[in-house]
């Protein structure tokens, strides 16, 4: 799942895209008016970020929806962070080290 939270960031659009969603949801049309790029490549790019788990949709009438999938976002990025962060690291082993102890 890390692989494709990294490749969607990759790209500058998607990290844009992301951007625009963060001020709230947003139909493909609505967010298609802030790039200069074809309405099928916007669709790739929320494809991937969906597939990544970044954004989700919901179809309401004719439109479809897009919003960040803020839950998974987050517990993406903070498990991510945990397995890289030096004081994390440090404190995972003295806990391990008091429960060997009891």
């Amino acid at each position: 799942m890390i692989d494709k939270v990294f490749q969607a960031l990759s790209s500058g659009v998607r990290r844009e895209i992301l951007a625009y969603l963060s001020e709230g949801g947003m139909t493909a049309g609505e967010l298609a008016r802030h790039f200069d790029i074809t309405k099928p490549s916007l669709s790739k790019h929320l494809s991937i970020l969906e597939n990544a788990g970044l954004v989700v949709s919901e179809k309401k009438g004719q439109f479809i929806h897009y919003a960040l999938a803020k839950n998974n976002l987050i517990n993406t990025v903070n498990s991510y962070m945990q397995q890289i962060c030096p004081v994390t690291y440090a404190i995972k082993k003295e806990i391990k080290k008091k429960k060997a102890k009891r």
